[in-house]
């Protein structure tokens, strides 16, 4: 049964608990509320903390793609090509209001490129097997230029067309939370773990991982939490997590940046994406159409630690703008750029040298001497399966009862097969319904935040009630996608969006100011300076 997530309740829940949780969950990612979803659904007691927001990191960041992965099948990754596949259809199969089919276009510039490519994603449609979005076929020079019209021209062969997956990756971690709600789950957002807390066992001195000390961010409150597993799902911060378990435990994570530019529409027409697949950098370069814009990116580059909001650099922008300017017959310039978002990627070390764009995006589960079990790795497409795996690893660590797991099949909150007359608001699904019922209740909740984007005041205060919204960058960076998409307009928006939160939430004229004050600084970032 859906239902509103709200915090007052979350907390209360947690307050109200008086025997350890089965499980407790680090990190409200798309690997946390994975994990949170599936130990749910299976009808484990769950709690999920998480130190920001959910989504804050990495996974409101990405290419906004749900893939097998082409590139792995050159590196020889079969298995992980074909396990990203099966979960791409399970994907679209629990969740069609946020994952749809998306034509991607390899354009050919030399003889060879077009019986090369086609044969590569050739076996590409073959590891899909039923799971298929679309068969590949090679294209035409005119085929390939009607798909593509803004498409450079000179020199121009054909292509080579195939098909992938597209979604929202916030709007998805939103509905995951709300999905485990539905189940059962307490998940709670601007609560950081600050201890990992053991008890002895018998074996060892130090004792074994029995619980998390945490602290309510809003109201300082700390909280004991007893727990008879721990999961660190704090992607990005792992080894900050496992330190606090295992002081000596070597780093695991290599971090690794990656930008995207955000444009006007117009630089891709057609709803075909553009997908240039070795760049001077070994990476694949998207231009993909989202939300009526264009994004191209992305970059690949090592940095020495994760940070929360990670900055462009010069180059990786230089790099993608230089790029896309040799396949775009009206090359963006750095002037067009709307927004500028950048994630950073929590990859696995491994001792074979330090390229990033080699090291595996393969999941790993590790526990620890004191019981502390962590998940990380892998890719926003995989993250069923690897719930999946670490909730089979809870059990066993636990030890808790053995129970099947059920998401091969789950709806996922939200689910709608047919979106199509909804407009912007299809991301919401079968609670769209409920947001144009509530914008029609009030004239000035129907009202457009801003002319350059679809969103709607309704939308804030939907987000507030039901969504976990607690600051207006929590709306207009993850709730809706304003930030990502158009950051001038964003900054605009902040004051009606802080306005209408400071209402539901009963906060006073000053907070207002103080969200704008800061949501502001933070937009900026997201911006593009004229040299």
């Amino acid at each position: 049964m859906e239902q509103s997530v709200n915090r007052d309740q979350m907390l209360q829940n947690l307050k109200s608990r008086t025997t350890p949780w089965d499980i407790v969950i680090i990190g409200g990612g798309a690997t946390g509320a994975g994990v949170a979803v599936d130990a749910a659904s299976r009808g484990f007691d769950v709690l999920l903390l998480e130190a920001m927001d959910f989504g804050k990191g990495t996974s409101s960041r990405s290419t906004k793609l749900v893939h097998g992965g082409v590139r792995y099948l050159e590196q020889g990754n079969v298995s992980l090509v074909m396990s990203a596949l099966k979960e791409r259809g399970l994907l679209r199969q629990n969740a069609p209001h946020l994952v749809h089919d998306l034509a991607f276009i390899v354009p050919n510039y030399a003889w060879w490129q077009t019986p090369f490519y086609g044969a590569g994603l050739k076996v590409y449609d073959l590891l899909a097997g039923r799971y298929g979005f679309g068969k590949s076929r090679l294209l035409s020079q005119e085929e390939t230029i009607e798909r593509l019209p803004n498409i450079e021209r000179n020199e121009l062969r054909g292509g080579v067309v195939y098909y992938d997956g597209q979604f929202d990756d916030a709007r998805l971690l939103i509905d995951l939370i709300s999905t485990a709600a539905d189940h059962g789950a307490t998940l709670l957002n601007y609560f950081p773990v600050t201890a990992i807390t053991k008890g002895p066992d018998g074996r060892d001195n130090a004792g074994l991982v029995n619980g998390v000390t945490a602290v309510d961010s809003e109201s300082g409150e700390a909280f004991q939490i007893p727990a008879k597993v721990v999961v660190n799902a704090t992607g990005m911060f792992t080894d900050a997590i496992r330190h606090m378990s295992d002081p000596s435990a070597d780093r695991m994570i290599s971090p690794s940046q990656g930008i995207h530019l955000v444009f006007d529409r117009s630089f891709l027409r057609g709803d075909s994406a553009l997908m240039v697949p070795r760049t001077s950098d070994g990476r694949v370069l998207f231009a993909i159409p989202w939300h009526n814009h264009t994004v191209v990116g992305t970059t690949d580059t090592p940095i020495p630690e994760a940070v929360y909001e990670p900055r462009p650099l010069e180059e990786e922008i230089d790099f993608i703008l230089e790029t896309a300017a040799e396949y775009l017959s009206h090359p963006p310039r750095r002037s067009d750029v709307l927004s500028v978002y950048v994630g950073v990627r929590p990859l696995v070390k491994s001792d074979s040298g330090n390229k990033t764009s080699s090291l595996s995006r393969d999941h790993v589960i590790h526990i620890d001497n004191y019981g502390l079990l962590t998940i990380t790795g892998g890719k926003w497409t995989t993250y069923r399966h690897m719930a999946e795996d670490c909730v089979d690893n809870a059990i066993d660590l636990g030890p808790l009862e053995e129970r099947p797991c059920r998401t091969h099949n789950l709806p996922i909150h939200g689910y709608l097969e047919d979106t199509s007359n909804l407009g912007h608001l299809r991301v919401y699904g079968a609670l769209a319904e409920q947001i144009q019922r509530l914008a029609a209740s009030d004239p000035l909740l129907g009202r457009q935040l801003h002319p350059a984007l679809p969103y709607i005041a309704a939308e804030v205060v939907w987000a507030t009630r039901h969504e976990l919204a607690r600051t207006v960058e929590d709306v207009l960076a993850r709730r809706t996608r304003a930030l990502f998409l158009n950051a001038h307009a964003a900054i605009q928006m902040a004051r009606p969006v802080a306005a209408l939160m400071a209402e539901e939430l009963h906060h006073p004229p000053a907070w207002v100011q103080s969200q704008v004050t800061t949501f502001t600084q933070l937009a900026t970032q997201y911006t593009l300076p004229s040299r």
